[in-house]
């Protein structure tokens, strides 16, 4: 089983109403324009898109609407990943009848599972759902790690074709491709580490930073895949202070604030997470002027 899912993949924010409820219409404008600009694949209800507070019939309208507004220029992503085996196997198989892409599999959270049931549920997974799938590492946010010859052993399992690796640490990335095959794709999860895992065999990126410079990151990875390496670097730093000040508070609660900026009916965000305090909109809106986003 093999897919291109190409070089940026954006992982879409959820547009809400001034109700909290989700705004499908936003939501569809909001993908056909990251088709139109840079994004070669779209993750539908990741965590950027607040899929925790989603429920599962708000996320397969989702996967619907997204998939209407990129039909033919991006690719699919189903955010169908749980701390449960057998819920996940059911979103990932409903999403597959829906005509999605792929789907994105987050290592089971608050569990903490070893690195055998981590295995264990993703190979479940896979063999239960006739569906490529995007593993996603990030300790940060699960408790819990794939280490990387979990991910070579799962690397060898039909449908698994990818990983997004969000630990921000090169040395595991390479340590990953070492241990995988070449056709195993290795995206970065974290958009300033984009240009060097580049540099260790990485395919491209699952972004957020993309809702703003898709085009711009798409032209970077170009530059580097071309031999470009001066104009690739001028790239990366022109675009770090963005990578990075996205992320002074937890995601997405920054790219919400900065699509908001630019006039985009996003939203706020559902509790737990909560929209940015006022007194750092001017930082933000700084950071958007200084890179001409506004």
């Amino acid at each position: 089983m093999t897919i291109d899912f190409g070089r940026v993949i954006t992982a879409m924010v959820t547009p809400f109403d001034t109700d909290g409820n989700v705004h499908y219409a936003e939501a569809e404008k909001l993908a056909a324009h990251l088709a139109d600009n840079g994004s070669d694949g779209i993750v539908v209800c990741g965590t950027t898109g607040e899929s925790p507070t989603l429920s599962w019939d708000e996320e397969y309208q989702l996967f619907q609407v997204v998939q209407k507004a990129v039909a033919g220029k991006a690719k699919v992503i189903a955010g169908t990943g749980s701390n449960s085996t057998s819920e996940a196997i059911e979103a990932t198989q409903k999403a597959a009848k829906l005509g999605v892409d792929a789907s994105l599999q987050v290592v089971p959270y608050y569990n903490k599972p070893p690195q055998l049931g981590i295995y264990g549920h993703f190979e479940a997974i896979a063999k239960a759902c006739d569906l490529p799938m995007m593993l996603y590492n990030i300790p940060g946010r699960t408790g819990q790690a794939l280490e990387p010859e979990t991910i070579a052993k799962l690397a060898q399992v039909s449908g698994i074709v990818a990983i997004k690796e969000s630990t921000g640490n090169i040395d595991i990335a390479s340590q990953i491709r070492s241990l995988t095959p070449p056709e195993f794709k290795i995206y970065a999860g974290d958009d300033s580490l984009t240009l060097p895992m580049l540099a260790i065999g990485g395919s491209g990126v699952v972004s957020v930073a993309s809702h703003l410079v898709g085009n711009e990151i798409q032209q970077m990875i170009a530059a580097f895949e071309s031999g470009q390496n001066q104009l690739a670097t001028q790239l990366h730093i022109k675009m770090l202070p963005l990578f990075k000040g996205l992320f002074f508070a937890p995601n997405p609660m920054p790219i919400k604030a900065a699509l908001k900026l630019q006039g985009w009916k996003v939203g706020g965000l559902r509790l737990p997470m909560c929209e940015l305090p006022p007194e750092s909109l001017p930082q933000l809106q700084q950071l958007l002027q200084q890179q001409g986003l506004i």
